[in-house]
């Protein structure tokens, strides 16, 4: 990463003046003989230039893998195409784990063609009965007219297809919100998942806060967990129409799990602890219109880039503004957006085919950056924040999540409570592998370098029953009489079968993000790795004495109290006071086994069930 995002942390950005031209409005790449964009043909409601055809509108080729299918037409198929059209589909939805994406009336080398009025009802007839066969249903989202070469109007469709939910495997994104203090993060939350708009006294946001000072202060202090479910049909599923978050699972085959964050800079270290510990596929960085960009938004930013965490912008609070102000509260974004240290597209979302647009290539490119602009009040564009989550597609392919789930079981310990009549209650993500109800994990380090055996008594995930937890996925595990005071946040809970790495010393590649002065050896920093949190001493710069802001280099950290687990490429994050840093792990001087105490640690003595 460019090592000018430093400008973010240091509060010393400086806005270009007219930025790099207008904000990205449906842009797209370029088309293959001398086409235009891609999504720039759909925006224009699939028209070719002059309507001739010597230069038909073009999508990007059809990709052989991922889960967007080019079909010209569907009318009447025989048996035997019938059931390769099925098979089709199934892998499709395999790629797209659980959501495939259909263009009607395209080529498979990406050219609009288009169909009839007659021809498309017939495709979609058929569509919709292979989609029966497979246990999915179809939602149309955009139908776009192309009329070159052509007397006769002709249609291309877009078609989502999703499968209906079965034994709770839904499709999973989470969600970090982060943004300056009182920007309205929790009031929106609280209108997406509740289902009712905010009196504009922040009664929205109350079901959200876990402690008393928070609602006294109206302040998010902690990390909270809110759920946005999806049917198989698109509709939206939250707590206006299901009483409890086991019905919301039921009844949806996409969750939007959103992870609250808190926005004051006094909180920093939990909100860091959330990006690093809860591995969000995307961040939705919210500002309010009245204030702009102010406080911690920039450092959040700078995070969100920092951890190379895809973001979209929501704009909060449009109904206390004039138009004036809402569209200089976008310049402003847009022209930190296009400065070199982010290098990144805004995309202004005005209608649902923006909102489409914006959904399936913020996906594709990560230099795309959606802006929305709404009122939790009025409610004012909030149904196209919704379509957007609606079609978000999963970052990870259905191969790379088979190969994480045929490693050996890790799961990281983010939190800790004792829950009455159950025991003991770990929550966290599980990063590899597969927990079943009922397995025995070792668990570690303690602060003298050990692993103690536990057994998973019971699986609780989105706050319902579940039996078996998939890598990715991020659940609570009731440990039963286990002894709390043994356990710590950034411990993992790992397969007996592995060797786990431990150690106390270790070496990263660093970028220096920002330091008043210069960085030595001796200097003390809280390092963020993972869901590890501890401070840690530099021991050592590699050919160097000192380092500056923006400067590269190898050095090597001591933790100060405990060994901790770590892997070689983990990203590394380190903070202290203003000074800011990341990088990644490139070095263990692991202690071994012998030394750590597994063996004595497993031993009947240590046995906790």
């Amino acid at each position: 990463m460019d090592s000018r995002v430093s400008e973010l942390f240091g509060g010393c950005c400086r806005p270009a003046g007219g930025g790099a031209g207008g904000a990205l409005r449906g842009r797209g790449g370029a088309a293959p003989g001398g086409g235009g964009g891609g999504s720039k043909a759909k925006k224009k409601n699939g028209r070719s230039r002059g309507g001739k055809a010597s230069n038909p509108p073009y999508l990007p080729p059809e990709a052989e893998d991922g889960n967007i299918e080019y079909k010209l037409k569907l009318v009447n198929p025989s048996q035997y195409r019938f059931e390769h059209l099925v098979t089709q589909m199934k892998w499709r939805l395999q790629e797209g784990r659980g959501e495939a994406v259909y263009q009607i009336g395209v080529e498979d080398n990406g050219l609009l063609v288009g169909l009839s009025e007659e021809e498309m009802r017939a495709s979609l007839k058929t569509l919709r009965r292979m989609a029966e066969k497979v246990g999915a249903d179809i939602t149309v989202l955009r139908e776009r007219e192309v009329d070159y070469d052509s007397d006769v109007p002709r249609k291309i469709t877009e078609v989502l297809v999703r499968k209906v939910p079965d034994n709770q495997q839904f499709l999973d994104l989470r969600v970090a919100v982060l943004g300056n203090v009182d920007s309205g993060k929790s009031t929106l939350l609280g209108v997406l998942t509740q289902g009712e708009l905010d009196n504009g006294r922040g009664r929205a946001r109350l079901n959200l806060f876990r402690h008393l000072h928070e609602i006294q202060s109206g302040r998010t202090s902690s990390i909270s967990f809110e759920i946005l479910g999806f049917n198989s049909k698109g509709e939206v599923v939250n707590y206006s129409d299901s009483r409890t978050a086991e019905e919301i699972c039921e009844s949806s085959s996409k969750m939007i799990t959103f992870i609250d964050l808190a926005g004051h800079h006094k909180y920093l270290k939990t909100t860091i602890f959330g990006l690093t510990s809860y591995c969000p596929d995307f961040a939705m960085l919210v500002v309010s219109a009245n204030t702009g960009i102010a406080g911690t938004t920039r450092e959040h930013l700078g995070l969100a880039m920092a951890l190379k965490v895809p973001f979209f912008i929501v704009i909060s609070k449009v109904d206390l503004c004039s138009k004036a102000t809402v569209e200089r509260t976008v310049k402003q974004l847009e022209r930190i957006l296009k400065q070199p240290g982010c290098n990144k597209l805004p995309l202004l979302v005005n209608s649902d085919d923006d909102a489409v647009t914006a959904a399936q290539q913020f996906a594709q490119s990560p230099n795309i950056t959606p802006i929305f602009t709404l009122s939790s009040v009025s409610g004012e564009n909030l149904d196209l924040l919704k379509v957007f989550l609606n079609i978000l597609p999963p970052l990870t392919n259905s191969k790379e999540q088979e190969e994480l789930m045929q490693q050996l079981t890790e799961f990281q310990v983010d939190e800790i409570y004792t829950v009455p009549e159950v025991g003991t209650v770990v929550g966290g993500t599980l990063s590899s592998g597969i927990c079943r109800e009922g397995e025995n994990l070792v668990v570690g380090p303690t602060d003298d370098g050990k692993f103690l055996r536990l057994k998973v008594c019971s699986i609780q995930r989105n706050r319902s029953a579940c039996r078996v937890l998939r890598a990715g996925q991020a659940a609570t595990l009731a440990l039963g009489p286990f002894d709390r005071s043994l356990l710590r946040k950034g411990m993992v809970m790992v397969s007996p079968e592995m060797n786990p790495t431990i150690c106390s010393v270790f070496e990263a590649e660093i970028v220096l993000l920002f330091h008043a002065t210069t960085f030595r050896k001796g200097f003390q920093v809280t390092v963020h790795v993972g869901n590890v949190r501890q401070t840690a001493i530099v021991e050592k710069i590699h050919g160097k004495d000192k380092l500056r802001t923006g400067e590269k280099a190898v050095v090597r950290f001591r933790f100060i109290k405990h060994p901790e687990y770590l892997k070689i490429g983990a990203k590394l994050l380190f903070r202290e006071g203003v000074t800011k840093g990341i990088g990644h792990v490139t070095d263990l001087q692991a202690i071994t086994t012998k030394e750590n105490g597994l063996e004595e640690s497993l031993g009947p003595g240590q046995l906790s069930f």
